[in-house]
């Protein structure tokens, strides 16, 4: 796959995303499937309440007909495409699944923890499952060396889709925030994946790249539709899958730095509140920290960015020349 395809494949994802979403975003207004905004946050976002929500849908549609239509036109579909596909698809029916509560059956907090995590974990055994049946490799690398945990592999398999998920779930809470931190990581997977020859799977990040480019001119702020739980799932769920299939599995924590941070903070806040009485942040995920210490909210968007660009360049190249 040389440069030339990976351009056409970026660009027909993108054009797919740019397509579908004007006509789709109308469809969201008419069936008033408008996001609701929690009271506890930050006021300055009670005025996006009502703003179409679900729009991962489009994105993932673009995702999952551009990879076919490639893979297909390129070679054969294989495991690392059933893979990818299989948690892509699974963890955005379960976003869109509470998304539906939360807009339609009008319950702000949409599917229970519990509930969440169910789906979550049984999305994910049935992906090691078939990851297992290919023979695909239980090792992890640290760099140096490599551990081979065999079947132990599947709860680090467990851990790190749902783990990524929900990070990435909890970093989307400002326009435009994931959809940018997103088409960096799955761009420096993409270019580590091409690097190794993985085509299958580099076709699916760059077509990742091109259909959330897309969704950002939508999503910028001020958006115009969110991506809700379908996309934030499921992106989550596919970029820790990249980092699998990549065997370069440590090297997310890096590439999503944003995203690793995000969840750290909500970690330390519920600790620091039940263990001492006292927030570490003012708000937490991390965004709504500085949002309330008087930044803007494309201010806080620009520096994630920023952030995940330079972590995301290091990452590829780590990655790439396996320093």
């Amino acid at each position: 796959m040389n440069e030339w395809q990976i351009a056409l494949i970026i660009a027909v994802s993108f054009f797919i995303t740019l397509i579908i979403a004007p006509l789709f975003i109308p469809f969201l207004r008419r069936l008033k499937f408008g996001q609701s905004i929690r009271e506890e946050g930050p006021q300055s976002h009670q005025q996006k309440s009502g703003t179409p929500t679900m729009g991962g849908i489009v994105f993932l549609l673009s995702i999952v007909v551009t990879t076919l239509f490639f893979v297909q036109l390129f070679g054969s579909i294989g495991a690392e495409t059933t893979l990818l596909l299989l948690v892509t698809i699974g963890f955005g029916l379960l976003g869109f699944l509470d998304d539906f509560i939360k807009v339609v059956m009008k319950r702000n907090l949409g599917l229970t923890s519990l509930q969440k995590l169910i789906g979550q974990i049984i999305i994910s055994i049935i992906f090691y499952v078939i990851y297992a049946q290919h023979g695909l490799s239980t090792e992890l690398s640290f760099g140096f060396f490599s551990l081979d945990l065999g079947i132990l592999y599947a709860l680090f398999v467990l851990f790190w889709l749902v783990g990524f998920s929900n990070a990435v779930n909890l970093t989307d809470g400002l326009d435009g925030l994931v959809s940018g931190t997103a088409s960096v990581a799955f761009g420096a997977y993409a270019v580590i994946a091409w690097s190794q020859g993985l085509d299958e799977t580099a076709i699916f990040a760059f077509s990742v790249v091109g259909a959330i480019i897309g969704f950002l001119v939508f999503n910028a702020y001020p958006a115009h539709v969110f991506m809700g739980d379908t996309g934030s799932l499921a992106l989550g769920g596919a970029i820790a899958v990249l980092s699998i299939l990549t065997k370069f599995e440590f090297l997310l924590l890096l590439i999503g730095i944003v995203f690793v941070a995000e969840t750290l903070s909500v970690i330390l806040q519920v600790w620091s509140f039940k263990t001492r009485g006292k927030r570490i942040f003012r708000m937490s995920p991390l965004h709504h920290h500085f949002e309330l210490g008087g930044w803007s909210e494309w201010r806080v968007v620009v520096t994630f960015w920023s952030v995940g660009v330079v972590a995301a360049a290091i990452g590829v190249w780590i990655g790439v020349w396996n320093i």
